[in-house]
């Protein structure tokens, strides 16, 4: 028997519907921070090898890597890595069970999306001092 106290809503929570807490959107883009390094370290592994082998193997890796297709994943993937780091120090205190209030959650996500721009931003001026 249908709830008549239901009305016109959705009977579960769907995207179009429910709208994701921030906490849950960053733990998502941890998730994903993690797979995109991987994009960093193999071309930081084909520069390297491309280095042991040298000839035209380092010309090609050296080129891609100094591309603007390379400052790109390069630039990526040290965000990745700053963002996968602070949000990694957060959750050690989700695990000792310190900062899951909601208020308390929203902050450090604001926390670590502003720290990994600011840390990839300071990264990139200290490269190209």
């Amino acid at each position: 028997m249908a709830d008549v106290n239901r009305g016109n809503r959705p009977l579960s929570p769907h995207l179009q519907v429910y709208q994701l807490p921030l906490a849950a959107i960053t733990s998502i883009v941890n998730r994903a921070a993690g797979q995109a390094m991987v994009a960093g370290l193999l071309l930081l592994a084909f520069w390297l090898l491309g280095a042991a082998a040298g000839g035209g193997l380092w010309d090609w890796a050296d080129w891609l890597t100094r591309s603007w297709f390379g400052f790109l994943v390069l630039l990526g993937s040290c965000w990745a890595l700053w963002y996968h780091f602070l949000a990694g120090i957060r959750h050690f205190f989700y695990d000792a069970g310190e900062g899951l209030e909601i208020e308390t959650a929203r902050m450090t996500s604001i926390a670590i999306i502003a720290g990994s721009v600011i840390l990839t931003l300071l990264s990139l001026i200290i490269y190209w001092i």
